[in-house]
């Protein structure tokens, strides 16, 4: 039912600009010269208005009547049943929601006489809510509808308020981006205040320049022991798997965008850069295996062969297939930016007697440094965040070595770990968080320094 009168709106906005059109030709006397917009800016201002009010009443309608249906059936829960406790009663609402959703299908802990009772209440308010916000949503755009299809006149500036409405549109969209982030930065900055003021007592060294990492590791009524909260290892393991991976991905990349934008033919160039952008494609979950499986195996025996003493799980295998995950993303930004150079450079640089080689060396990667520096920040962004690859391929202990033919661990498998682990929320949440910080605090000083980079080099070819 929402999901149709979610269609119905988008449909009736549709109309409204089609006659909003049609109503803008006949209304003037002397063609579309007597307009003060023109009549495509009509059906717009229409269709902006619908889906505005009919999509804002949909959504308002749709939290108050969810909010009283989550109060009514917890109110029929705790009169039926009021010795239950917080947890017992979230457990009764799930159960009976989703019995009236799913029916005898439903897999719950219990199908007793009070989830029945409350799943009928559950599915009544539904039924209910889905009519009361399916009619007061259609009813709300079609009255929007008439009031913006009466304003159509020859003199009424729709292009003006059509205009207004999209930068309107267009502001709270990235005050909602900026928000979000402030929204993220203080959620994480609350809970890494919380970590070093409460669950280590100030002991922020230890955090920071510790390598022991086993935060859980005897952990007694929600308490961390400050001496095996050392972050070393895994930055370190971070460190240096990002490193192998644009050590493997950035030349590859870049040689690659060389070639296809300024010495392959246009038969080449038509199946071999879609056939590297195939590999942005791939699932992480996939190269994770094929890490575990294939290279991994690999590195391991290629070592031992000739007489290396390399682990099950290496940062080099994790590493390696990292880099070719990255490949296609620094290849074709690369090529973009490369072909977005001037071509007047690059006769300048042939009418002068250089070679393609010399051009490209010279005057073209040059010109094109800036972009091809935010495309080796992104692959260095997707190292640092890789998860699964790191899981399956390189391991989860936090060793604090550099030799990449060891097991190691970095800050996001970390994260998920503590996250998602059996241990109480409160406790693994800081050493989460905290990292979680920590790591946004580098991947901001990485982007000042790339920023400056390309700042520098843009002014000089500007």
């Amino acid at each position: 039912m929402l999901s149709l009168s979610l269609l119905a709106i988008v449909m009736l906005a549709m109309v409204g600009f089609a006659m909003g059109r049609s109503r803008a030709v006949a209304v003037a006397p002397a063609g579309h010269a007597s307009l003060h917009s023109r009549p495509s800016y009509h059906g717009l201002y229409c269709l902006l208005w619908v889906l505005i009010v009919g999509l804002g009443v949909f959504v308002l309608l749709d939290m108050v009547m969810t909010s009283h249906k989550t109060s009514a059936v917890y109110a029929l829960i705790q009169s039926q049943a009021p010795e239950l406790s917080e947890i017992q009663t979230q457990l009764v609402f799930l159960d009976a929601s989703k019995i009236a959703v799913e029916g005898e299908a439903a897999v719950v802990s219990s199908r007793d006489a009070l989830r029945i009772l409350v799943a009928e209440l559950y599915a009544e308010k539904t039924a209910l809510l889905s009519w009361i916000v399916s009619i007061g949503a259609l009813a709300a755009a079609a009255a929007s509808f008439a009031v913006t299809y009466r304003q159509i006149d020859a003199g009424f500036r729709a292009r003006n308020r059509a205009e207004r409405i999209l930068r309107g549109i267009l502001w709270i969209s990235a005050t909602i981006a900026i928000l979000t982030t402030i929204g993220i930065v203080l959620a994480l900055l609350g809970e890494t205040l919380n970590f070093f003021i409460d669950q280590i007592d100030g002991q922020w060294a230890a955090f920071f320049f510790g390598t022991t990492w086993s935060p859980l590791s005897g952990v007694h009524e929600g308490e961390l022991d400050p001496a095996k909260v050392g972050s070393i290892p895994l930055f370190a393991g971070t460190l240096m798997i990002t490193v192998i991976a644009m050590l493997v991905a950035v030349p590859i990349g870049l040689f690659a965008a060389i070639y296809l934008s300024d010495f392959a033919g246009p038969r080449v160039r038509s199946w071999a850069k879609p056939m590297i952008e195939i590999l942005a494609g791939i699932p992480t979950v996939v190269y994770g295996f094929f890490a575990a499986i294939t290279v991994a195996p690999f590195v391991r025996d290629a070592g031992q062969a000739i007489g290396l003493d390399v682990s099950a799980q290496s940062a080099l295998a994790a590493g390696v297939v990292m880099g070719i995950m990255i490949i296609p993303f620094i290849s074709s930004l690369s090529d973009d930016v490369i072909n977005a150079v001037p071509q007047s450079l690059r006769d300048g640089s042939y009418g002068l007697g250089a070679t393609k080689a010399e051009t490209m060396r010279k005057v073209i990667l040059p010109a094109a440094l800036p972009g091809i520096v935010s495309a080796v920040l992104l692959g260095v962004s997707r190292a640092v965040g890789e998860t699964m690859i790191v899981v399956m391929a390189a391991g989860q202990g936090a060793n604090l070595t550099w030799n990449p033919l060891e097991e190691v661990t970095t800050v996001t498998v970390q994260i998920v770990m503590l996250i998602l682990g059996d241990t109480d929320a409160s406790t693994a949440a800081g050493p989460a968080y905290t990292l979680g910080f920590v790591l946004f605090f580098v991947t901001l000083v990485l982007n000042i320094i790339a920023l400056r980079i390309v700042r520098r080099y843009r002014e000089m070819y500007d």
